[in-house]
């Protein structure tokens, strides 16, 4: 009886030892695929927390199923994309989800952990078209003008917001936008976007003016060294550069004040700027080099125009629909 007993504990020790030694081949394999993600790929701090936290959805489906990510066939990774979908997962965000995972097994190929890639026949879930909110220059302005220039984050706020809609620009970029990047004189800024890419954008006079009446309040705050580059600063509590929540706050308290029922956010300037300059008669691919985007059909979804105003002018245009006298 000890026997059975004894070898039945030697069985199981040494099932514990595989699964220790399973477990630190995993770890080994996330953080080469975090290295990769950060020094190959230079994504953001944000982008790359959000590929891990997905990743951490795959690895905890594959613990349930007792499966290895180096053994998953195409159909573990359907039943995955499933239970995406039996969880109450926005197709959008199973979308986003499922293209992480085939960028971990991108890397595991790069890597030579696997032989074969299991998603190159992987489905992504149908979404359609999303076409955000546009603000009308009228809507951007009453934004504008509702700000309260008694505060000491007054001018800030204005400043923000023209810098916002008049270079396109992403919050991130915004947020990091350095003093030594600003070519006030020439009229340009140099942004940093996705993946560290540099691009140089044409700043409006209007942004200029309200940059440059921030600056006079923005030299009588005391900067600590480590953030005496970053343009937009806080002005209450500790300072330091301002950062993405608090922008995505402001700009839903300047909606609700300027009376905008619209559902907005930081992006929403963004798109405004990418479709007013459309509708002004830009070039697509000039747009595209402003928003720094890799491909023009990005562009072209960000720049959509509205279809009840080109209804209008295919009306008022069109050869068959002039009415002759």
């Amino acid at each position: 009886m000890k026997n059975i007993i004894d070898t039945v504990q030697n069985l199981k020790n040494k099932a514990d030892d595989l699964d220790n030694l399973h477990n630190q081949e995993l770890q080994s394999i996330v953080v080469r695929y975090r290295n990769y993600l950060m020094l190959e790929k230079s994504f953001s701090r944000n982008t790359l927390d959000a590929y891990l936290h997905d990743l951490d959805k795959l690895l905890q489906f594959f613990y349930s199923e007792k499966l290895r990510p180096q053994n998953a066939r195409l159909e573990d990774l359907r039943q995955f994309a499933a239970a995406l979908h039996d969880i109450g997962i926005e197709p959008r965000s199973q979308a986003r989800i499922l293209s992480g995972v085939r960028s971990f097994y991108h890397f595991m190929m790069l890597d030579r952990i696997i032989k074969n890639d299991p998603t190159e026949l992987l489905e992504s879930p149908q979404i359609g078209t999303y076409l955000p909110s546009v603000l009308t220059v009228e809507e951007i302005d009453r934004m504008i003008t509702s700000i309260d220039l008694s505060k000491k984050e007054g001018q800030r706020n204005r400043a923000i917001i023209e810098l916002l809609y008049s270079c396109g620009l992403r919050v991130s970029e915004l947020c990091d936008l350095k003093l030594s990047n600003l070519y006030l004189d020439e009229g340009f800024i140099r942004v940093i976007g996705k993946g560290k890419k540099e691009r140089l954008v044409p700043i409006s006079q209007r942004a200029i003016h309200e940059l440059r009446l921030y600056f006079l309040d923005r030299n009588l705050i005391e900067i600590p060294a480590k953030y005496s580059d970053f343009v937009f600063i806080t002005v209450r509590r500790h300072t330091a550069n301002i950062g993405r929540i608090m922008v995505f706050h402001l700009i839903k308290q300047l909606a609700v004040k300027a009376n905008i029922q619209k559902n907005i956010s930081p992006h929403t300037l963004r798109h405004s700027f990418a479709t007013h300059l459309l509708e002004g008669g830009a070039d697509l691919r000039a747009i595209q080099a402003m928003l720094g985007h890799e491909n023009i059909t990005t562009t072209e979804i960000y720049t959509h125009i509205d279809r009840s105003r080109l209804r209008e002018e295919i009306l008022k245009h069109h050869p068959r629909n002039l009415i002759k006298n």
